[in-house]
């Protein structure tokens, strides 16, 4: 039987910038999933998706902004943030992510989704997305791939997977810090630390890394290969905006522009930040998705 935790709802209390309404839905039974479910409504819906280790707190500069023009929907990855946390590694795997975000999807009935995936985000919400097509209208990724075990991943990511396993204080904040160009506060450091009190807490962070696959055979590059084949045809609109500072995923969007039809003419970028580009360039970014959209709208 899967052990489950929560943390604490005291660890949340006046985080920096960060004064959301928590929602809450189960993806399977006796697990929470939660998320931020911002702005109007009767708006198109942004989905924004956080990676390995970040939780939806890495938005919070990026909301605001795209409430105006959006209901945004925010979900905690299970393991992270306010969601509950499976506390044995074997609880977790590449395809039981895919499911509970799936399950989050179709209980919410989300249509007609503007996408922005980042790191997990879009190893994840890209193969959601070649599985529920009709769901999806545009697309950002930032800083992600999805991984087939054909192309060796660079020596940065392989040292990090190490790093994951073996350190024997597996500090969030500072796994962050280390992924932007702008240092943070003690503040910012303590807000991403605040969902994991104890290492109980972090094994659906410590997991992460060695779900990628990179070996051709695994089952997840093999239906990551299937989803590219669905991409090849995705001629909706496909946006991509990378770091420039980011060593794991530089040269990642390459692979987009080349064989999404979906990023032609598209106003791709390149900008001054680093793996967690939400957390250096935000509003930015932000302002970006709600130009990406409206050049978009006659050509959907």
């Amino acid at each position: 039987m899967k052990k489950i935790i929560r943390t604490p709802e005291s660890r949340f209390e006046n985080l920096e910038d960060y004064n959301f309404s928590s929602n809450y839905i189960d993806v399977e039974e006796g697990l929470r999933l939660h998320y931020l479910d911002e702005g109007n409504k009767d708006k198109p819906i942004v989905l924004l998706l956080h990676g390995e280790p970040s939780w939806s707190y890495l938005y919070r500069k990026m909301i605001p902004i795209l409430s105006t023009n959006f209901r945004v929907i925010v979900p905690d990855l299970i393991g992270f943030g306010k969601s509950d946390k499976l506390v044995n590694l074997q609880d977790y795997t590449y395809q039981k992510h895919i499911d509970w975000v799936l399950t989050f999807i179709q209980k919410l009935d989300l249509k007609n989704i503007t996408l922005f995936c980042q790191d997990w985000g879009g190893l994840i919400g890209l193969r959601i997305l070649s599985e529920m097509e009709n769901r999806f209208s545009m697309v950002i990724a930032s800083n992600t791939t999805l991984p087939t075990g054909e192309t060796p991943l660079p020596e940065s990511f392989l040292k990090w997977r190490a790093y994951s396993q073996h350190s024997p204080e597996f500090n969030i904040g500072k796994v962050i810090d280390m992924g932007t160009v702008q240092p943070l506060s003690e503040e910012v450091l303590a807000a991403y630390n605040a969902p994991f009190p104890s290492e109980e807490y972090k094994a659906g962070a410590r997991i992460f890394p060695t779900l990628v696959p990179i070996d051709r055979d695994d089952p997840q590059a093999v239906k990551n290969r299937e989803a590219w084949e669905k991409l090849k045809h995705w001629n909706k609109p496909f946006l991509t905006v990378f770091g420039e500072e980011d060593d794991i995923m530089k040269g990642a969007e390459k692979a987009f522009q080349k064989l999404v039809p979906g990023t032609k003419e598209q106003n791709h970028k390149i900008i001054h930040a680093g793996h967690f580009i939400q957390e250096d360039q935000g509003e930015e970014l932000a302002k970006m998705i709600i130009e990406f959209y409206k050049n978009n709208l006659l050509n959907p």
